[in-house]
């Protein structure tokens, strides 16, 4: 299958190209650019007049349950970065992801670090029989000591993770108290994961355990920190230190808000009111110029797979990133940070995984909303 798109403006993941055309052959883009008008044999002709082309988008942070992928694929989300999934789900999502183009394409960290009885264990049983079917929950794996750390990633390679992602959550910001990894303990888990070949990504949502996170060497973090007011030196110095270490953020603005609109809950990272504490952290490390990495916390309920990318990118842009850098942030950046070199930018090579809407994206991201084709692997898909 040849389709050519022409007389549309590019946003290649990085930078604007202007008007142009782009060629997809076989699942990924063959040409970028003028020169191919007189070739023919196209088995599909666009016309892009209008509209501008933006690489698929990558929502950083889901949580994928049956439904979740194709229902991110009708906003133009064409890749989830899973950061908690149970083996038999996991399983399930994986083979449909690679089996079929009507859904988004997934990876996952599988099965979190956590201690016993540690977040995100108090969720299970409220989600059994809701969005979770009981045969699903299994039994999770849990590091009680550093000597275990390098069986822990072992039984996480075997399981089909792609990273891992490890929980620092003391349940300060939850109101509560929950058992927490040490720090000998996420220090042994990062190295061993590095020595596998894997990310180490990790939750942490207050500065105290963002601390941790960064003592141990992780590679990102899975939310910007919720506990400082806008303005705290504190998370002046911590976004220094993000920056300073390479460490990615994914930002989940859309999260806090999702947290505030419906009050905490037993389900709830954060209580109400969080928001305009992670925004102020979100805005210190642009300042800082720490990697940012748009992602949502979708789960089944708010914020929505798909839909809810597009109001992540709208938070960003409310919190100072120009529209470029946001659609950046959900494009090239998380392509980079998660290893997807084959995705991410429109580039001869790159699989053709795109998006078509009307208007200029990159200078208003409320233009995603109006899609009106998405490709993944070059099966064009009508909106």
């Amino acid at each position: 299958m040849r389709t050519r798109i022409h007389d549309v403006h590019v946003f290649d993941g990085r930078d604007r190209l202007g008007v142009t055309e782009v060629v997809l052959e076989d699942g990924v883009i063959a040409a970028v650019g003028g020169g191919t008008e007189g070739t023919g044999g196209w088995d599909v002709e666009v016309d892009g007049r209008g509209g501008t082309l933006t690489p698929g988008l990558i929502d950083a942070h889901t949580h994928v349950f049956d439904g979740s992928l194709a229902e991110a694929l009708r906003y133009g989300v064409t890749t989830e970065v899973d950061m908690f999934c149970l083996p038999r789900p996991l399983a399930r999502h994986r083979s449909l992801a690679q089996e079929s183009d009507d859904v988004a394409d997934l990876r996952s960290a599988g099965t979190v670090a956590t201690a016993p009885g540690g977040h995100p264990t108090q969720l299970l049983a409220l989600l059994t029989g809701s969005v979770l079917d009981p045969g699903d929950v299994t039994e999770l794996d849990f590091v009680t000591r550093p000597e275990q750390a390098e069986g822990f990633v072992k039984a996480r390679i075997a399981e089909g993770a792609d990273f891992l992602k490890i929980v620092i959550d003391d349940g300060t910001v939850h109101g509560t108290e929950l058992p927490v990894l040490s720090r000998e303990i996420a220090v042994a888990l990062t190295a061993a994961a590095h020595d596998a070949g894997l990310r180490v990504v990790a939750h942490a949502i207050t500065a105290a355990e963002v601390e941790v996170a960064l003592d141990a060497g992780v590679d990102g973090l899975a939310h910007v920190w919720a506990d400082l007011a806008p303005g705290n030196p504190v998370g002046r110095r911590l976004a220094e230190r993000v920056r300073e270490q390479g460490v990615f953020v994914v930002s989940t603005l859309a999260y806090f808000e999702a947290i505030g609109a419906r009050g905490a809950g037993a389900g709830a990272c954060a209580p109400p009111g969080r928001l305009a504490h992670a925004v102020g952290a979100l805005r210190a490390l642009h300042r800082a110029g720490a990697p940012l990495l748009a992602g949502t916390d979708a789960t089944p309920f708010a914020p929505s797979h798909g839909a809810g990318l597009h109001r992540e990118l709208e938070l960003l842009c409310a919190a100072g990133l120009d529209a470029r850098e946001a659609l950046a942030a959900a494009t090239a950046v998380p392509a980079e940070h998660f290893g997807l070199s084959d995705r991410g930018r429109i580039a001869p090579g790159r699989r053709a995984d795109l998006l078509l809407v009307a208007g200029d994206p990159t200078r208003d991201v409320s233009a995603l909303a109006a899609p009106t084709a998405v490709w993944r692997r070059g099966v064009r898909h009508a909106r």
